[in-house]
């Protein structure tokens, strides 16, 4: 009896122990954080970049109950947040004043460089810096990555928080675009100290579904590199093939068939097709409006150009991957998105239903009038209208 009831009362204690251990993992398990579940030295956070990614992402920093500031040079931005109630400062400096993280969403590395060392910077007190860890979700070279993390590491910390003795930078570029960013479904390429990449883990999971942790300083800014490069080449090899076939007597239907059925599938061609008329709810099938931009594309394989000019590696198909969307730019496709290409550069053409499909839709249209006289024919009998009336009606419809 007395090794039963010790046996009973460790089975209690065990699930207990186990209860414990699961609402202390909870937070790295789940999306959404409550204000109460927030690890102190993640609480207070500054958000810099308020454009279409860096708007969502702090707003889903917002919802998930971290206390954000923000700042970008750009007034109405600001407002959108102020009149929130979210405190709004006017240079990164004071951002970095009271905030434990610091994350930055910029276009380039010269705005990045310009935020981080220019002046009223967040590294202007660089003696007492107040945040312990810096994250940069910009696309930049992983070079300037590299120089602002050990920049970094060599300034010290107004007060030790966590594991860290001196402040400590993440690069973590985001995959998605915008309708992710909006989501909270980014994925984040993530490179820095690991430990440091572990304790951010709750922050990221606030406004993605995915980390994937790259390694060393600088090599999140140089996974991005690499992932758009290929999106742009298969962009570009998918447009071509869909010229080639239209010039060559087959749609663009049939080929988008036989490509997502065999070795030629990709996103290009099943998630983003270039072809207008194809899909519905993607940029080609909207004027090539929204999306990811021709110039940032431009901006991106320049960024992979130069870095593999850097180390002395021969990429053809970058450097004409590159040229290509920087003529786009010259002729004015620059704000358009980059699967322009198919109607910019290679002249594609829009898909056509086919006369068949025309003709049933026609038919149908027809249908549909023929319901609405013989409506509007019983209303007016109903309401004895006069026979001018009903005429006018009629030559309206």
């Amino acid at each position: 009896m007395a090794m039963a009831s010790r046996l009973r009362a460790r089975v209690v204690l065990s699930r207990c122990e186990w209860s414990n251990l699961r609402s202390l993992l909870r937070p790295s398990l789940n999306r959404g954080f409550s204000s109460s579940s927030i690890p102190s030295h993640l609480e207070r956070v500054g958000f810099i970049g308020l454009g279409n990614m860096g708007f969502h992402m702090a707003s889903n920093l917002i919802t998930a109950g971290y206390k954000i500031t923000v700042h970008d040079i750009n007034y109405n931005a600001l407002k959108k947040f102020s009149e929130k109630g979210i405190p709004a400062k006017e240079t990164p400096c004071e951002v970095a004043e009271s905030s434990d993280v610091i994350i930055t969403m910029l276009p380039s590395s010269s705005n990045v460089l310009d935020v981080y060392t220019g002046r009223n910077g967040l590294l202007h007190c660089r003696s007492h810096l107040s945040p312990w860890l810096f994250i940069d979700s910009s696309t930049i070279d992983p070079q300037t990555s590299r120089m602002l993390s050990t920049n970094i590491s060599k300034c010290l910390l107004k007060e030790k928080k966590g594991f860290a003795n001196n402040p400590l930078m993440l690069d973590a570029p985001v995959s998605g675009g915008v309708p992710a960013a909006q989501a909270g479904t980014l994925t984040f390429m993530v490179g820095g100290l690991e430990e440091a990449y572990l304790a951010a883990k709750p922050l990221f999971l606030s406004m993605g579904k995915q980390t994937i942790y790259c390694g060393s300083s600088g090599n999140g800014a140089a996974a991005k590199i690499c992932n758009n490069l290929a999106m742009a080449v298969s962009m570009l090899g998918v447009s071509e093939a869909f010229v080639l076939g239209q010039h060559l007597g087959i749609t663009a239907s049939t080929l988008t068939k036989i490509f997502n059925s065999s070795s030629a599938r990709c996103w290009s061609s099943d998630s983003y097709n270039p072809v207008p008329g194809i899909m519905e709810g993607v940029p080609s099938s909207r004027n090539y409006d929204g999306g990811f931009t021709s110039k940032l594309m431009a901006k991106d394989l320049t960024l992979a150009v130069s870095s593999a000019a850097e180390i002395g590696l021969k990429c053809p198909l970058t450097s004409e991957a590159r040229d290509i969307y920087m003529e786009l730019c010259e002729k004015g496709y620059d704000s358009k998105d980059f699967s322009c290409v198919f109607r910019h550069y290679y002249s594609g053409l829009a898909f056509i239903l086919p006369w068949s499909s025309c003709c049933v839709r026609f038919g149908s249209f027809c249908t549909k009038i023929s319901h609405l006289i013989c409506s509007a024919s019983k209303i007016f009998k109903t309401t004895m209208l006069s026979d001018y009336n009903a005429g006018l009606v009629f030559n309206l419809l």
